[in-house]
């Protein structure tokens, strides 16, 4: 008998069927919060509780129904995000089978995947997709507070660790007998519209609870470039800042904002927004802003209905593959190519350009619940098609910008290629 089958195991070293736990509700969050948020040290996952409070605002935006949004730092390091929007549902939702039956606003805070995101009958564009958002940010503070301002009526839940306090049951009469059920709280009249929550992370998740401006402000700078008309009010109580972010021009905008300490070697910044039709029910809203520096670094931000991917996705492979293809082709069809013959590569013609891309499409698939990368694969092909066609006739249409970005190109191009030949003489010598 080996060492390992004759060893005696107490019942505490044991796996067992107690062994196996459910994490029920909430529980899941706050036992794995980076497997929903991101890193809870670095302050990464703390900001992201933000973000996902106002995507849902910026959502509200993009259907159509809010224009303003106000997000506060409170001195007490609580946030509060309010929009002007139709308000989160606040009747009893009577399908609940829960005991007692709780409002939708309830269920939306205290439920993962519970949202109106599912179908696209409420939104058509939607950032959050999982139903997980609000819920994890509820999950993950020491309080919460959700007001509904919503058909003349001001509504209000207080949480505690995502825990509902207060919690009313009233009996109500149905065809089937008297029900339980437990409705928000009721403040009294109001003239006005929308949501406001307002939360204060967990220290015992989070560590340190301190928020910098700075990380807020760059986010819903580019939230206001991304969806125009839009007005969003970041204000800092802690230290008395205030800012206005409702910027014009789109994604086009967003490239002169990021280029304003740049040198810019051409004038005219290439834009297109063009839609889509994949199929009968479904559009791809396809927006790119695309301009050349004298740098030597790429700058390239992509986003699908607002949220950022910062490692990139199909979308940015189809943007890629186009660019490359037009503009090796527009060079070998010129005189550059009679000049010298050089083989291009997608790093050459990425060298010192900034662009933006914007995705708006209905149920993209990301490759985590942080949507770090975007994996639909009818997003590539869209981006492909509508940035083939625009940058084919803006190469046409903009003779002297074309011909400075090739310049640039091959420049780029001939010190790659001296590069290597410089690497290759050292090795023979060595």
């Amino acid at each position: 008998m080996s060492e390992m089958q004759d060893k005696n195991y107490s019942a505490e070293e044991s796996y067992g069927e107690d062994a196996i736990q459910v994490l029920e509700g909430l529980e899941a969050v706050r036992k794995r919060p980076g497997m929903y948020i991101g890193d809870t040290s670095d302050g990464t996952g703390l900001h992201h509780l933000v973000f996902e409070v106002v995507d849902n605002s910026i959502d509200e935006a993009l259907a159509g129904y809010a224009d303003h949004i106000n997000v506060t730092i409170n001195r007490d390091e609580s946030i509060t995000v309010v929009d002007n929007g139709r308000g989160i549902p606040t009747d009893v939702k009577m399908s609940d089978k829960h005991e007692p039956k709780r409002s939708a606003a309830e269920i939306a805070l205290t439920e993962l995947h519970a949202g109106g995101k599912f179908n696209q009958n409420s939104y058509k564009v939607s950032g959050g997709l999982h139903g997980v958002g609000v819920s994890c940010v509820n999950a993950l503070s020491s309080w919460l507070k959700l007001t509904v301002r919503r058909e003349g009526v001001e509504h209000y839940l207080n949480f505690k660790k995502g825990v509902l306090q207060d919690r009313l049951v009233e009996k109500v009469q149905t065809p089937n007998g008297p029900v339980e059920v437990s409705p928000m709280h009721v403040s009294g009249a109001t003239d006005r519209r929308g949501t406001e929550v307002q939360f204060l992370p967990d220290a015992e998740i989070f560590g340190t609870v301190d928020f910098h401006y700075e990380v807020l402000s760059s986010r819903l700078r580019e939230l206001s470039f991304l969806n125009n008309g839009v007005k969003i009010h970041l204000a800092d109580l802690r230290k008395g800042k205030d800012e206005v972010f409702q910027f014009a021009g789109g994604v086009s905008g967003f490239v002169d904002f990021i280029n304003r300490d740049k040198t810019k070697i051409h004038d005219n910044c290439f834009y297109t927004n063009k839609t889509v039709t994949v199929n009968p029910e479904e559009n791809i809203n396809v927006e790119v802003a695309m301009q050349w520096t004298d740098g030597y670094t790429e700058n390239f931000l992509a986003y699908t209905n607002n949220i950022p991917q910062k490692d990139g996705g199909t979308h940015v492979n189809g943007l890629r593959s186009a660019m490359t293809a037009v503009i090796k082709r527009y060079i070998e069809e010129s005189e550059f190519a009679k000049k010298e013959k050089i083989d291009l590569t997608g790093e050459d013609i990425r060298e010192g350009l900034t662009c933006v891309l914007s995705l708006k499409m209905p149920e993209p698939k990301f490759s985590s619940q942080t949507k770090d990368k975007l994996v639909s694969s009818e997003a590539r092909p869209a981006v492909e098609q509508v940035v083939r066609t625009a940058l084919e006739s803006y190469l046409q249409e903009n003779p002297k910008d074309a011909r400075i970005i090739c310049e640039k190109i091959m420049d780029a191009a001939r010190a790659r290629e001296a590069a290597r030949k410089a690497r290759e003489t050292t090795r023979r010598k060595g």
